[in-house]
């Protein structure tokens, strides 16, 4: 099954298509060879053209409208395939982006089961622990989550925080850890859309000033306290407009309060609300819509939508939390405010429509393009990424 010449093996688990096509891109141009394991989801036409690329559709569809039953077979059909490709693949290295379904099964026996086989295993941690973000930690999610680490022959984090939590809390050796950008999403199309045309779709005035949450809507996220904010700030100025683009994702009585307390305020109609999953071909339209955009989280280490933001030129204003601080040049690329703090947020967007880098957005996008484009460039990433794999076919 696997390639003839593969080395290594990226195992995305059939999602996070921005980052698992722009990994896949970067190794590609620096001439490696390996397998993508993937889905139809990180499907995309440089897998099936680029010669170092072998790609293994082994997820499949994963459509979120299936019946319960399908969704049990498909997952359980999957977990046969890449059970299978294990046992047959060539690559010595096997790079684990995300895990898959069943994250304790994963964390410890399908990682012994790539040990026995002889594999060298390399683990992107996009987070730490999870759990402890989402307010649902336990003590068998830090166990596992510590047996897989300790499994792992090299684990990638984003920042130096991460690096120094799972180097601290789950006793991995600092030499096993390597700190590696979030490579900047290239893989969102983006069109001869202009602003104003993006604005016209949504319903925005051209004078009106916009702020923007997108992404999966939970309770670490904070968007509370941005719709506290935005009240204080709409009911001061007539020009203020909200979006709000995501789909809700875990706790179902938190978004049931957040549109309550939209509906009871004094300004629903200010409020664009596109409670859905916002496909790719899509994205274009809310980024060159707003001119700011908001993320008010309690708890991250990084954020992938910043650097998405950044992909298009939109500036951010950020809480304190984790590195998103260190990702934003104070007046440049945007403005931070203290967690959990509404009145901190208003005046931080009140701070940010009264500064040049409004006043003189369609010139400033340009420029933090290029800065997110060489802080963030893949081509660092894969650098490193690709130092690592070297060391562990030694």
């Amino acid at each position: 099954m696997s390639g003839n010449d593969s080395q290594i093996s990226v195992l995305t688990a059939g999602r996070d298509r921005p980052y698992a096509l722009g990994l896949a891109a970067a190794l590609a141009a620096a001439g490696v060879n390996f397998d993508f394991v993937g889905s139809n989801e990180v499907d995309g036409p440089a897998l099936h053209t680029s010669p170092q690329i072998h790609y293994l559709n082994l997820r499949g569809d994963q459509s979120v409208h299936a019946g319960l039953l399908k969704k049990m077979f498909r997952v359980l059909a999957y977990y046969g395939r890449l059970l299978g490709y294990a046992l047959t693949a060539r690559p010595k290295v096997f790079h684990i982006l995300w895990n898959n379904k069943f994250e304790l099964f994963d964390r410890t026996a399908l990682m012994l089961f790539y040990r026995l086989l002889g594999k060298k295993i390399v683990f992107t941690a996009h987070n730490v622990n999870a759990g402890a973000r989402d307010a649902n930690d336990s003590w068998l999610n830090r166990a596992t989550l510590k047996f897989q680490y300790r499994q792992c022959d090299h684990i990638f984090l984003h920042t130096e925080k991460m690096k120094a939590e799972l180097v601290a809390g789950y006793g991995v050796p600092e030499a096993k850890a390597s700190v590696i950008p979030f490579g900047i999403n290239s893989t969102v199309p983006d069109t001869a859309l202009t602003p104003a045309e993006a604005r016209r779709r949504l319903g925005v005035g051209e004078r009106d000033k916009t702020l923007l949450f997108f992404g999966n809507i939970a309770p670490y996220k904070g968007v509370e306290f941005l719709v506290d904010a935005f009240i204080a700030v709409a009911g001061r100025a007539e020009n203020y407009r909200l979006i709000i683009a995501g789909r809700p994702k875990g706790s179902e009585d938190y978004w049931a309060g957040l549109l309550a307390k939209i509906n009871a305020s004094p300004v629903p109609n200010k409020i664009i609300l596109k409670i859905e999953y916002v496909p790719d071909a899509e994205t274009e339209i809310y980024f060159k819509a707003a001119d700011i955009l908001i993320l008010p989280y309690t708890h991250v280490f990084q954020s992938g939508v910043l650097f998405l933001g950044y992909n298009f030129g939109l500036p951010s204003i950020a809480a304190d939390v984790g590195s998103l601080k260190e990702e934003i040049v104070e007046g440049e690329t945007g403005f931070v405010f203290k967690p959990c703090d509404t009145a901190d947020l208003t005046r931080a967007i009140e701070r940010y429509f009264a500064s040049d880098l409004y006043l003189q957005l369609q010139s400033r996008r340009q420029a933090i393009r290029e800065f997110a484009n060489e802080r963030y460039s893949w081509s660092k990433v894969v650098r490193i990424t690709t130092e690592v794999y070297s060391r562990l076919l030694q």
